[in-house]
């Protein structure tokens, strides 16, 4: 494995194994907190999108937003276009955590990338972008450069 993916990757799992210690300790875990996240980014995506987003097997998803919606903080709703699907909603009890979950983001975003100056912050996330860019569209960058 080149350097450079080695390094996305050793970064990517430590970030995962702090956001996990982290949020843990606010009641949920970092699967709950991906799948809450993402709905509060976006209300009323459908269950079956959501797990598609979040690249998680359907059943596992569910299982997740069982325990979300026995915690009262995830209502499913049926999809008036398609009576087999549901959409996903926060509910009001949601957003006292969904508020400590971004403190906690914005607290270990500001450890991670401490010493760091704006300036290069938003240099590493236009490269990671277009690494993530690149990855999803299978190579077809490379095709387009002649590689």
């Amino acid at each position: 494995m080149p350097n450079e993916t080695w390094e996305i990757v050793e970064t990517a799992d430590a970030l995962r194994r702090a956001v996990a210690r982290r949020v843990t300790a606010h009641g949920v875990t970092r699967s709950q907190w991906r799948v809450l996240a993402r709905i509060s980014k976006e209300p009323g995506l459908r269950q079956v999108d959501l797990a598609e987003r979040l690249d998680m097997e359907p059943i596992v998803l569910c299982r997740i937003v069982d325990k979300l919606e026995e915690s009262g903080f995830v209502e499913r709703q049926r999809d008036p276009a398609d009576r087999r699907a549901w959409r996903l909603v926060l509910t009001a009890k949601a957003a006292p955590v969904i508020e400590e979950l971004h403190a906690v983001a914005a607290e270990l975003a500001a450890e991670a990338f401490a010493g760091m100056t704006p300036s290069q912050i938003e240099q590493m996330r236009s490269a990671l972008a277009t690494v993530r860019d690149n990855v999803a569209e299978g190579g077809r960058n490379r095709k387009a450069l002649g590689a």
